[in-house]
């Protein structure tokens, strides 16, 4: 199968008063259409600013992204503007409008679009049920639950009917249950409306439950990529050893402690 998303020979270093900080090492990836894609990485891989890359919230300082037929990085403000509605993006601290409803968070980039009322009120309906929110649409985000607020994030990412959906650690801020809540509606809207979504965490069991295929990034360069069962079952590069050590101990230890009573 061809290749969705394209990376090739992407580069971004940031510049300060303390130095230069070289993020992105020449990364390559390819990610085919529909997949469920994990990047992971400890703190300071880069992870981030290359998720950021992908729609150029973050502007590579070299190399391509190419999505379906357009290159992301030669595109223009007005066309990458255009091209950005086709890529949604769900952020780790839900990033809501606290003086909107569900309703309206939702609306809004059906409203920077230029959609009708009518449209928008179809779409948003829509979608609320998607997410299983329809009863909250008139609700603050002040009167969520964490897992709620991020389904509401979710839903304002689907809005303008994206091809592409990126997770900025998503799940990182929420609790064991209502990760697993958000993951199986990722895994659902990945199976009904085909989209291709890319997610970035240092969570390997959010990698294990819902991703088909990983790469994992380390020191701004991509260290290995493959399915998650050859990754984490034979793993080649240092992060991705110790990812699944830190995972075995861990498992272990909740083990130990649960048969112990504590």
């Amino acid at each position: 199968m061809d290749a969705f998303i394209t990376i090739q020979n992407l580069s971004k270093t940031f510049h300060s008063h303390d130095g230069d900080v070289e993020v992105l090492k020449g990364v390559n990836l390819e990610i085919e259409k529909g997949d469920i894609f994990g990047i992971v990485g400890f703190s300071g891989a880069g992870k981030s600013t290359l998720l950021r890359c992908l729609n150029r919230m973050e502007t590579p300082d070299s190399g391509t992204v190419r999505i379906g037929e357009h290159e992301i990085t030669a595109l223009d403000k007005k066309s990458l503007n255009h091209h950005r509605q086709k890529i949604g993006m769900i952020f780790q601290h839900f990033n809501l409008f606290d003086s909107r409803t569900v309703f309206q968070n939702i609306a809004y980039p059906l409203e920077i679009a230029g959609k009708k009322r009518s449209e928008i009120r179809s779409r948003v309906n829509e979608i609320l049920e998607l997410v299983e929110l329809s009863d909250k649409a008139k609700c603050y985000p002040g009167q969520l639950s964490g897992g709620q607020k991020q389904r509401v994030g979710v839903a304002r990412a689907l809005a303008n009917e994206p091809d592409v959906l990126l997770s900025d650690e998503a799940t990182s801020a929420l609790d064991p249950q209502t990760t697993l809540s958000v993951l199986e509606l990722l895994k659902n809207i990945n199976k009904r409306l085909g989209l291709t979504i890319v997610l970035i965490t240092h969570e390997l069991e959010v990698v294990k439950y819902v991703c088909n295929n990983v790469a994992v990034l380390e020191d701004g360069q991509i260290a290995e990529k493959g399915s998650v069962r050859e990754i984490f079952l034979n793993p080649v590069s240092d992060t991705a050893k110790l990812f699944v050590k830190i995972n075995r101990d861990f498992a272990a230890d909740s083990w130990v402690k649960e048969g112990e009573g504590i």
